[in-house]
């Protein structure tokens, strides 16, 4: 197995890639299933890989804390470490301000920050909520042990469930859970500038930027499990178990505080929280305690270089080059057509970073 000690651990840069290659590509394959097999089995599929319209959970709705959760399992092995060998705080600290600063700046780019038309910017997105979790997380882990981590986490999420209940909305007031009337929505429409995700709120805004902390919290208090010294099958029951036991207190907070993915409800957060401890101890289990690897390794190639082929999904036009290549036939396919497309749109994708592999080229931040 690889160590989680020194080396690192295979189990979750194959899980890393398997979510993102879940967002970069099989999603589309998925959604197009119905197109050539429409069956319940297919429907139920492509709906799995949209986003629920306000409450419920789809697997999509667990993409991006998935990916969070991950961000906070690494930081034991990097932050956790350096520190433990002596590592240079204040040089720790420049380390952290510029990767955040890098992170948000990509992010803008994404959005359209080099064409300088500031009033029409997004000013949240992906990138700049990874990298403000990121951010506090790090500052956390830096000045707090495990048990302080793991409060801090809970702590987070139950002042976002009070404001959220509790705080009158002017022209609602207090626990309305819309999307036009919760304080969630109010707090966006008041402070954030620019342009928003649409006219009531932002899917990145403001005070979902609590759970966001808490996921990624969570994630570090799985990775400091991960580097006890305890045995792999203990460390596999544990995860599996705190896992299950965050997907029923989701359930039940979300009687008072119901599970959306466009709030990062708390109930949400508490639910992805759970589901991603229960996918790391299988992933773990499987590929570093048992050694099952070579099942993996088209999601470690995508896991090593995650932000690579993220920013390569939403900067590069692979439609035109795959077109290159399909052009002549693909009006032939018929049906199968949108299935083809999405499998070849995937393939481009997956080439780019196996050559990055190969290559030895890591894109780093």
């Amino acid at each position: 197995m690889s160590g989680t000690k020194n080396g690192r651990l295979k189990s979750l840069d194959a899980l890393r890639g398997f979510d993102m290659l879940l967002l970069v590509g099989v999603g589309a394959v998925l959604r197009a299933l119905p197109n050539l097999w429409d069956t319940p089995i297919s429907v139920a599929l492509a709906n799995q890989v949209r986003h629920t319209e306000w409450q419920g959970f789809h697997l999509w709705d667990l993409i991006f804390p998935l990916f969070i959760f991950i961000v906070g399992v690494s930081m034991p092995f990097s932050i956790s470490n350096r520190l433990e060998r002596g590592g240079d705080r204040k040089r720790l600290y420049v380390a952290i301000v510029r990767r955040t600063v890098i992170l948000f700046s990509l992010g803008l780019v994404m959005n359209g920050w080099l064409a300088f038309d500031f009033s029409d910017l997004k000013w949240t997105g992906v990138l700049q909520r990874i990298s403000i979790a990121y951010f506090f997380t790090a500052i956390i882990v830096m000045n707090s042990q495990v048990r302080g981590q793991a409060i801090t986490a809970v702590l987070l999420l139950v002042v976002y469930w009070l404001l959220m209940i509790l705080v009158p909305v002017p022209g609602y007031g207090a626990g309305v859970l819309t999307p036009e009337g919760n304080l969630h929505a109010y707090i966006d429409q008041l402070l954030l500038p620019g342009r928003m995700y649409n006219d009531f709120y932002d899917e990145d805004g403001i005070l979902q930027q609590l759970s966001s902390i808490a996921v990624c919290l969570a994630g570090v208090v799985a990775g400091q499990w991960l580097r006890l010294p305890k045995t792999e099958n203990t460390k596999v029951i544990g995860l599996l178990t705190s896992g299950l036991v965050c997907i029923i207190i989701a359930l039940i907070w979300s009687i008072s505080f119901p599970i959306i993915f466009k709030l990062w409800s708390s109930s949400f957060a508490m639910l992805t929280i759970g589901v991603s401890s229960v996918l790391l101890g299988l992933f773990y289990w499987i590929i570093d305690v048992k050694g099952y690897q070579k099942w993996a390794f088209p999601f470690i190639v995508v896991g090593l270089n995650s932000i690579t082929i993220y920013l390569a999904s939403g900067l590069f036009d692979f439609g035109s080059v795959v077109n290159v290549f399909v052009h002549g036939f693909i009006d032939y396919l018929g049906s199968f057509k949108p299935l083809f497309w999405a499998l070849c749109m995937l393939t481009a994708k997956w080439l780019l970073v196996y050559f990055f592999y190969k290559k030895n080229i890591f894109l780093k931040v």
